[in-house]
């Protein structure tokens, strides 16, 4: 077995099972645990995403936010078993793979145009086959 087969076995394991589907211009609420002592809880960081990089275990996204008047950046792993949740809460529509001219805007500036995808809702739902009924004169 060659040495990058390997480690990609032993990778697999690490890797989550359910990851949401999300891309760049999303607005997404990243769930992380924090330990404080011997007490642990959840802290949310609700910020749109500038970023992704990486495949595999060592896959990441970066998420950036303005509050009270400060920015803030912040590197997430996303199979990082500090992270408990990762919620779509908005998804923008862009044209760009990296959003870092947002670093220095504020307001309207900042503002991305919002995804729509009303067809995602109906596929998503289960259909359950009718039986054809045949009649017979």
């Amino acid at each position: 077995m060659s040495r990058l087969k390997v480690i990609e076995e032993v990778e697999s394991s690490y890797l989550k099972k359910k990851v949401p589907v999300f891309n760049v211009g999303d607005t997404v609420r990243v769930q992380t645990r924090v330990i404080e002592g011997d007490k642990e809880r959840n802290q949310a960081f609700l910020g749109t995403v500038v970023a992704k990089k990486g495949t595999g275990l060592s896959e990441t996204f970066t998420v950036y936010r303005t509050a009270y008047g400060s920015s803030m950046e912040r590197v997430f792993l996303v199979h990082s078993p500090r992270i408990s949740e990762i919620e779509v809460v908005r998804s923008g529509k862009v044209r760009r793979a990296k959003l870092y001219y947002l670093r220095g805007k504020a307001g309207k500036g900042a503002k991305l145009r919002e995804q729509f995808n009303a067809g995602q809702e109906a596929q998503a739902a289960p259909v359950e086959a009718v039986p054809e009924q045949t009649t017979e004169a």
